[in-house]
């Protein structure tokens, strides 16, 4: 009866560690949710009054001009500035993760986020409000749905990720290649694929995200795992809307 009792005992305090572990990751999944959410509202919401900053428009809503403002970030240096700003940042970050503070690390982040809504106004320049509103929906569903795969799949996406990766790449290279091409077959081409690849990427970064939490991590190695995290998924989520956007987004 003692050997029974024990055995009842050890098996529930396994049972009790392993909630806890669900317990630990479940609070962990959502914090990195909730920070890639609210980077990708600060980029939206930073974008949108860039926007509304830089254009003078008329009583229909046509665009009809730049203010000085927009001059100064769509027609000078600033933009370039930007955009070196912006990727020299999220490589900082990604680099010294380890050797940064978790709120400094989350500070960055959200810097970035509202860095890229600066650069990222220009979109709507280019396509109609309505379309950006409807491909970021879709975009939105899509994201949850793939990123819920990578969750809950049983399958390991390793393999899946090492040749998105290399997708990446190709893309990266293509889009170079195109600025002095400026072939639209091309360019639709990259859409495609890219919609793929960045597609792979979120169910793959979910799952690797998921893998890499740790119940017996201090509060701030969790910090930094979190913000690394909502990082991966904040860039497949932007990146994911724009090759979308490319493809169904309704041009002014």
């Amino acid at each position: 009866m003692s050997d029974f009792d024990r055995n009842m005992a050890a098996r529930g305090g396994f049972a009790d560690r392993a909630a806890a572990i669900d317990a630990g990751l479940r609070a962990y999944m959502l914090r990195i949710y909730n920070y890639m959410a609210a980077a990708v509202a600060l980029t939206g919401v930073t974008a949108w009054a860039t926007f509304n900053a830089a254009v003078t428009t008329d009583t229909a809503g046509q665009i009809v001009g730049l203010t000085a403002f927009g001059k100064a970030v769509f027609g000078g240096p600033l933009m370039i500035v930007l955009l070196l700003g912006t990727l020299g940042l999220v490589f900082f970050i990604s680099f010294r993760i380890n050797r940064l503070q978790y709120s400094t690390a989350l500070t960055l982040f959200m810097l970035y986020a509202g860095l890229l809504g600066v650069v990222l106004s220009s979109i709507f320049m280019t396509y109609t409000g309505a379309s950006i509103t409807r491909v970021f929906f879709i975009s939105a569903a899509s994201f949850g749905a793939l990123s819920l795969y990578g969750y809950t799949t049983q399958r390991d996406l390793s393999p899946i990720g090492s040749f998105m990766i290399m997708g990446l790449f190709g893309i990266i290279i293509a889009m170079l290649v195109n600025i002095f091409l400026k072939s639209s077959g091309l360019d639709w081409a990259i859409s495609i694929i890219g919609v793929g690849v960045f597609a792979g990427l979120t169910a793959w970064d979910t799952q690797r995200i998921k893998e890499m939490y740790d119940s017996r991590d201090d509060r701030d190695t969790i910090g930094r795992k979190v913000v690394m995290g909502a990082l991966s998924l904040y860039l497949d989520f932007i990146n994911l809307f724009l090759m979308l956007l490319r493809l169904m987004g309704d041009r002014r």
